[in-house]
């Protein structure tokens, strides 16, 4: 096994070791290491002096035994290694013997000191060092120094890399503030020297540390262990890695054996208490005691006999021989990554005196406060992980739709007369003229007429209708434009064919008033085609024409008044406007009709009517798609097929949808496209890059689901390599295309810190961007920060405001955090029936732990008439997704008395088992540093837990 040695004597400052101080330096900036003549006497048998001396060496310094060169040297007791262990050993116990002139003489003058006038000290920095300077220097000292010799066996020195004195200055320059720390020396005072001698047997590094404040510093066995722990998971990260990996399976088998050791003492107990009458008597002791004891309930600030009391409690949980066997096996990984940098791996204590697992103390306290109270057993995801954003969203849908694309033609060419009923009959003959439709048949295809796609024919013939001014060509002219179809892409082009063509439509109106003529004008204004874009404008031309019974004004309005654009959002009054346009059969307006049924928007909830709306919008895009082979209508008709909504799901034909609607450059169906592919697990890798060149193309194209997607994919490493970059930039695209999901993956990044610096403004800025467009996620999200005041200063008010706009929208995550904070009332008002309220509707929707809470609420009936009836309905909701504690209940729903202590032992077996799944140091990272304030706090909160002033132990998070 690896091994690394470190000893770290010290020097009194003064005027008696000044000339030792200074010889020291010289020593060990020049002493020859690395090419040493070899004798032919090095491997006779040891002398009778070597093995005296070495005798009185044993006796004098016994530790001297835990050093490599004497391992060697009893490996093979020859004249070299008696040489080389009685030379380590004098070197490394220098503080004991610093009063030996001729020994300090020695080795400042040993032969081959000094070649050429060179040294090999070195320092953090790249500046020169000068050996007399630095030899006066410390010699000068008032204060301790400290002469830390880090030593290596010559195998792993070599595997590892650290075999020359390049590494060793990187690694010594990045540990430098830990080791600074650690001889409680302050980072700015923190002085050191170190030379690398490259001896032939063991590697090692000579130091010389003191602070510049002489009063200052003092170096612990703690604090020596700590420098080791940290050098030796630098130095052998790669062996250490496989050892942390199962010390995490072992962490894992503890998780489940305390599991099913749970599981077995519920089984037997009975009454609702532990069987255990010792585990009984003493939670009730300690919750009796803990009511009458003042100041703070914590283990730190506890009487000693409560403490003893607490103790007692942990042992008496670990008793259970699962949880004892796996303890056994968690502490023997942690041993062997122990043995790397101690020579003596300690044996394991009781679990409540384990310093990795302290924090149960305090469990045991809360759960004793708990006794008789109300109390949510959740996991710690509930209750800290911001959920998950729809992996895909509704179907993409613009207030306005291209309705002049979705207006069929009647049997004879001529607009339908309900179209027509106040139309001006020249002028729109005019418009609708032979050469427009046949432009129309070049740029869909007519299968019926023989004519296939042809853009460049298509853009020909309209050019040709363009020249007598003919607003729809000019309007089908600019969306050529725009996405490039049979001419090069071309904004501006696009803006001016719009904008010529909006000048027509005004004509038009001032010459006779047309509803035709007030809908294209407001749909233009509301898109910005030809304009800049103004809702307010778009609104009032839009309203002249639904007052006048066009089934396409009227779905555009809706739009606006859904949406909030141009008018106050009245989901009511929207809900009106799809109603009087689907009776009209336009399909656009039965689609939306379903979404707000489905989800009670604007009107009470209705699946039967919804289904009903959702089949007619279907079969009517399907008879628009046969007659004009629209690509926005062959993908809305794909991702219903895909969906099962209106129709049967049928995957096969949604993608042959799609792929038509792909052939002509349609983003979103190159987007669902490749999330078909990807859903594959057996898709080949051709088929994978496919998929990617078409997120790509989407990308390009503006598509803000296909760069969320895309994003998503490049976050979490999924079929391409994980770059948070990548993600960011691709989310950014996003949000600039007003996708609020991808403000709110931002904000999650930037608040987590997941492969990006943690930022709290960023993280805010972006959830507040998509709260602001209503994403109920990112509501959820801004009021539970605000609630907790962690990363934020804590503000009920604007925490409530959050939580009820994202439950309002039916999250389920705020419905329950809302009935929890109502019901608990400690920081608001209790107020059992607006907690009834929300803990219900988050019931309903399948939130398990709401379930459980009112299950629980109506079978104690503390708060609220006592219903068994209904306390079992909702604890079989509960237990079918897997809630043990529901399950519990409905196991024992005639048998218990009252449930508190029973709650308390299963809940600190619960909390055991998460503590255990906690407590998998993972190798530190390079170059962290923690803010000395933070490091304070930490300090003042491990004190309340029972911790020592400056107890190092390894720390962890519950």
């Amino acid at each position: 096994m690896a091994r690394i040695i470190l000893k770290c004597p010290y020097l009194k400052g003064g005027e008696k070791t000044a000339a030792h101080l200074s010889n020291l330096v010289k020593y060990i900036a020049t002493r020859d290491g690395v090419e040493k003549m070899e004798s032919g006497h090095k491997l006779w048998h040891s002398t009778k002096k070597q093995k005296d001396l070495i005798a009185q060496i044993l006796r004098e310094f016994p530790d001297a035994k835990e050093l490599f060169e004497y391992e060697d040297y009893l490996e093979n007791s020859n004249r070299g290694n008696a040489s080389e262990f009685i030379t380590i050993a004098l070197e490394r116990h220098l503080d004991k013997i610093s009063g030996r002139e001729k020994y300090l003489d020695y080795i400042a003058n040993r032969p081959r000191v000094e070649k050429f006038d060179s040294h090999g000290l070195f320092t953090a920095g790249d500046d020169p060092l000068v050996l007399s300077q630095v030899a006066d220097e410390v010699a000068n000292h008032t204060g301790n120094v400290w002469t830390p010799i880090i030593s290596l066996r010559r195998e792993d020195a070599a595997q590892m890399g650290y075999d020359n004195v390049l590494a060793w200055k990187a690694l010594l320059s990045e540990k430098a503030v830990e080791i600074a720390e650690n001889m409680k020396i302050h980072p700015d005072h923190l002085k050191w020297y170190a030379a690398f001698h490259n001896e032939s047997h063991h590697p090692h590094i000579h130091m010389v540390c003191y602070s510049t404040d002489p009063r200052e510093g003092y170096l612990t066995k703690q604090g020596i262990k700590k420098m080791k722990s940290s050098l030796a998971n630098e130095i052998f990260r790669q062996e250490l890695i496989p050892l942390y990996g199962e010390k995490t399976q072992r962490r894992d088998d503890l998780k489940e054996q305390a599991a099913e050791s749970m599981r077995e003492m519920i089984r037997q107990m009975k009454g609702g208490v532990l069987q255990s009458g010792r585990m009984e008597q003493l939670i009730t002791h300690l919750a009796e005691r803990l009511q009458n004891t003042s100041g703070k309930k914590q283990y730190g600030y506890l009487k000693a006999d409560l403490k003893n009391v607490v103790d007692e409690i942990v042992d008496e949980l670990a008793k259970d021989s699962r949880i004892a066997e796996a303890y056994r096996l968690w502490w023997e990984v942690r041993g062997r990554i122990e043995s790397i940098y101690t020579e003596t791996p300690s044996e394991p204590p009781p679990l409540s005196r384990c310093d990795d697992f302290k924090p149960i103390r305090n469990m045991v306290i809360q759960e004793a406060l708990l006794i008789g109270s109300m109390t949510f057993e959740e996991p710690a995801s509930v209750e800290t992980a911001l959920p998950e954003s729809e992996d895909d969203l509704e179907m993409p849908s613009s207030d306005m739709a291209d309705e002049e694309d979705q207006e069929p033609a009647d049997d004879s060419g001529e607009r339908s007369s309900s179209d027509e009923a106040s139309a001006d009959k020249e002028s729109s003959d005019s418009w609708w003229t032979d050469g427009y439709k046949q432009a129309k048949q070049y740029l869909y295809g007519d299968e019926d007429a023989g004519i296939l796609q042809d853009f460049e024919k298509a853009h020909e013939l309209f050019l040709m209708e363009a020249e007598a001014d003919n607003p729809l060509a000019l309007c089908d002219l600019g969306r050529m434009s725009a996405d490039g179809l049979g001419c090069e892409a071309d904004a501006d082009e696009a803006y001016r064919w719009y904008e010529k063509a909006l000048a027509v439509f005004h004509a038009a109106e001032e010459e006779k008033p047309w509803k035709y003529t007030e809908y294209r004008i407001g749909k233009m204004y509301a898109a910005g085609l030809g304009t800049e874009q103004d809702y307010l404008q778009a609104a009032d031309w839009l309203t002249l024409s639904a007052d006048e019974n066009y089934k396409y004004a009227q779905y555009s309005l809706g739009g606006l008044y859904y949406h909030g654009k141009g008018v106050d959002q009245d989901h009511e009054s929207a809900f009106a406007l799809y109603t009087r346009s689907a009776d009209q059969s336009f399909p656009y307006a039965s689609f939306e009709l379903g979404k707000m049924l489905r989800d009670g928007i604007g009107c009470v909830k209705n699946q039967q009517d919804s289904d009903r709306r959702f089949k007619e919008a279907f079969l009517g895009f399907v008879s628009l798609e046969e007659q004009g082979h629209d690509d926005k209508l062959q993908y809305r008709l794909g991702w219903m097929l895909l969906n099962g909504v209106g129709t049967d799901k049928d995957e096969a034909r949604a993608k042959e949808y799609f792929e038509k609607a792909a052939f002509v450059g349609n983003p979103f169906a190159y987007h669902q496209l490749a999330k078909l592919i990807l859903s594959d697990e057996k898709a080949p890798q051709q088929d994978v890059e496919k998929a990617l060149g078409y997120l790509k193309k989407a990308v390009e194209a503006e598509n803000p689901y296909a760069a969320y997607f895309l994003g998503k994919l490049y976050e979490k490493g999924q079929h391409v390599p994980q770059n948070i970059a990548e993600a960011i930039r691709l989310y950014t695209l996003s949000v600039g295309q007003d996708n609020d999901f991808a403000a709110y993956r931002l904000g999650k990044l930037y608040l987590g810190g997941e492969g990006v610096l943690k930022d709290v403004e960023s993280a805010i800025r972006w959830m507040t961007f998509a709260a602001d467009r209503k994403n109920q996620f990112a509501e959820y999200a801004l009021g539970v920060l605000y609630f907790k005041g962690e990363d934020v200063p804590k503000d009920v008010p604007k925490a409530l405001e959050y939580l009820k706009r994202s439950a309002g929208q039916g999250n389920q995550f705020a419905q329950y955090r809302l009935g929890k904070i109502y019901l608990m009332g400690e920081d608001v008002p209790k107020d059992i029936q607006t907690a009834l309220q929300f803990l219900t509707a988050a019931a309903e929707q399948g939130n398990q732990y709401a379930q459980y809470t009112l299950g629980k609420l109506y079978l104690m009936g503390k708060d609220v008439p006592k219903d068994k009836e209904t306390a079992v309905r909702w604890f079989t909701l509960s237990a079918a997704q897997g809630n043990i504690y529901a399950q519990f209940f409905l196991g024992h729903i005639d048998d218990f008395k009252d449930p508190s202590v029973l709650l308390a032992g299963t809940r600190l077996l619960h909390h055991m088992s998460r503590v255990f799944a906690d407590n998998a140091p993972p190798l530190k990272p390079p170059g962290q540093r923690t803010d000395r304030k933070l490091l304070r706090k930490l300090r003042e909160k491990k004190q309340a837990q029972g911790h020592a002033r400056d107890d190092h132990e390894q720390t962890m998070s519950l």
